[in-house]
């Protein structure tokens, strides 16, 4: 990708969107003082999240031509969308339950790393030595911040354990995401497949509620719980998905990626200033040995995916 006459244009907006992205976590821990479960906030985002993605996928439409899906594509699509999309959101907001918020955003991070993993597992890449080292420093980190939330957590340290499995599974799944994602981004363009996938994880949401929801119930939520909802749908979804477009453009995904890697440290100064979470050395060096790894990652020219924020 040609790269932009205006840098400082692309990183001041790559570094807007993992910023505002990283706030979905704060709202998430915010809205569960309320006591709503994960499967109702998510229908709720989704929900007002919904209208922006079909405008998006509308617009995507009228700028190209029509990509042509045969039956077993459609049916990978969606699956790819209801298991890597709505899955890896179901799995990452229960987590957020029992885990704190910068402990979330750093393990979620592990996902360029995953990627490789998988990559060479299923596609037969290479691991580099950079990639190693990536992968090392980047586990090192978490189990130093992992360490961090038991020690605050003490006889509850059981919930951390699982709520971080969670995550990590969360992450796992995000990944496998990603590496579908290379099948159908060439044939449908990085933001008609967006609009695609993330309308059919809404439909999915939208499923489970009907399921195993209760509209009266939904409808009885604190007005508190719809303001999150909507936040996050705009603020923690939407606007950052359009200003890293943007800012890939801009940039290339390779810059792009490492800016975003501010994103555990925005959460964790983010979670210390609304939602009171302490900040140790040994989270902040935790934090820092995953972003090194996240950096790693980025950097190395055999990497087979893009690194960039999950929309999870």
């Amino acid at each position: 990708m040609k790269e932009s006459t205006h840098p400082y244009y692309g990183a001041t907006l790559v570094l807007l969107s993992s910023i505002v992205f990283s706030s979905k976590a704060i709202m998430v821990k915010l809205a569960y003082v309320y006591h709503v479960d994960a499967a109702n906030l998510i229908a709720l985002r989704m929900a007002f999240a919904l209208p922006f993605f079909v405008a998006l996928g509308w617009w995507a439409a009228r700028q190209g031509s029509p990509a042509t899906l045969t039956i077993q594509d459609w049916s990978w699509l969606v699956l790819l969308a209801v298991i890597g999309g709505y899955g890896s959101m179901w799995l990452n907001f229960e987590g957020l339950r029992f885990v704190s918020a910068g402990l979330e955003r750093v393990i979620l991070f592990l996902y360029p790393s995953l990627v490789v993993v998988m990559s060479a597992i299923f596609l037969k890449h290479r691991i580099t030595r950079r990639e190693w080292f990536a992968m090392t420093v980047s586990y090192a980190g978490v189990v130093l911040v992992v360490w961090h939330d038991i020690e605050l957590s003490g006889l509850h340290s059981s919930e951390t354990m699982y709520g971080a499995g969670l995550v990590l599974l969360s992450a796992v799944v995000y990944a496998g995401y990603l590496l579908g994602c290379g099948q159908f981004i060439p044939k449908l363009g990085a933001t008609r497949f967006t609009a695609l996938t993330m309308s059919i994880a809404a439909f999915a949401s939208a499923c489970q509620f009907g399921i195993s929801g209760s509209t009266k119930e939904i409808m009885a939520l604190p007005h508190q719980v719809y303001a999150l909802a909507m936040l996050m749908a705009i603020v923690a979804t939407v606007l950052p998905a359009i200003l890293m477009n943007i800012g890939i453009h801009q940039l290339g995904s390779r810059k792009a990626s490492l800016i975003s890697a501010i994103g555990p440290v925005s959460t964790i100064l983010l979670a210390y200033l609304f939602l009171g979470e302490q900040l140790s050395w040994i989270q902040g060096a935790g934090t820092v040995l995953v972003m090194m790894g996240v950096v790693a990652v980025s950097m190395d020219a055999t990497t087979p995916s893009k690194v960039t924020e999950a929309d999870v």
